[in-house]
């Protein structure tokens, strides 16, 4: 979606009840991975934070089946000051049986040069992977997170953004003994040095 096609939403009288915007919220919500506070969520689509939390309880209901349609297999919380999308805990045997079944399956290439620029650049956030490999690496950083092979380091003292870096079990499955047994070029990177020169550009 081009710039110009983004929905724009403007401020609207604290008595009106905006259920228009349930959707774009439902969209924010499907692609967030850490608990995001109403009044983020508020300024984003341009509402007072009273009438987010509002639409946040609306959908909360929906997905928990109290407003007459069906529960769902996924539901919404509130956690640590924010609201975030979470599997619903009925559910929580067939989502672990998923998750340890992924853990015999092999990484995808994606996964791959995702995981070695992790390895080359930790800890690292998201974004920066992302401009490195030139596509949104979010899914295949929620499967590496899940498979254990990396993990969270902290957050960035000038975006917050989460870090990300490997973790024992990749030192283990990769047969090293501590990073510095890493080969001196990863095979899925480009030159070093071209990614030392992008590391600065993105600084």
């Amino acid at each position: 979606m081009s710039e110009a096609e983004v929905p724009q939403y403007e401020p609207v009288p604290d008595d009106v009840m905006p259920r228009e915007h349930l959707a774009a919220l439902e969209a924010i919500l499907m692609v967030v991975d850490e608990p995001v506070p109403a009044a983020q969520l508020a300024g984003v689509l341009g509402l007072p934070t009273g009438q987010v939390r509002e639409l946040l309880a609306e959908l909360a209901a929906d997905y928990a089946g109290e407003r007459g349609g069906r529960p769902r297999g996924f539901e919404l919380r509130e956690v640590a000051g924010g609201w975030r999308v979470y599997s619903a805990p009925t559910y929580a045997d067939v989502v672990g049986r998923f998750i340890v079944d992924g853990q015999t399956a092999r990484l995808t290439q994606a996964s791959l040069e995702t995981l070695a620029v992790i390895a080359y650049r930790q800890p690292v956030s998201r974004s920066r992977v992302a401009a490195i490999r030139g596509v949104n690496v979010d899914g295949v950083v929620r499967t590496l997170l899940a498979r254990g092979l990396i993990e969270e380091a902290g957050h960035d003292e000038d975006s917050g953004a989460v870090l990300y870096r490997t973790s024992a079990y990749f030192l283990e499955r990769m047969g090293l003994g501590s990073l510095a047994d890493l080969p001196p070029l990863a095979p899925y990177l480009p030159d070093l040095d071209a990614l030392d020169d992008l590391d600065e550009e993105l600084r």
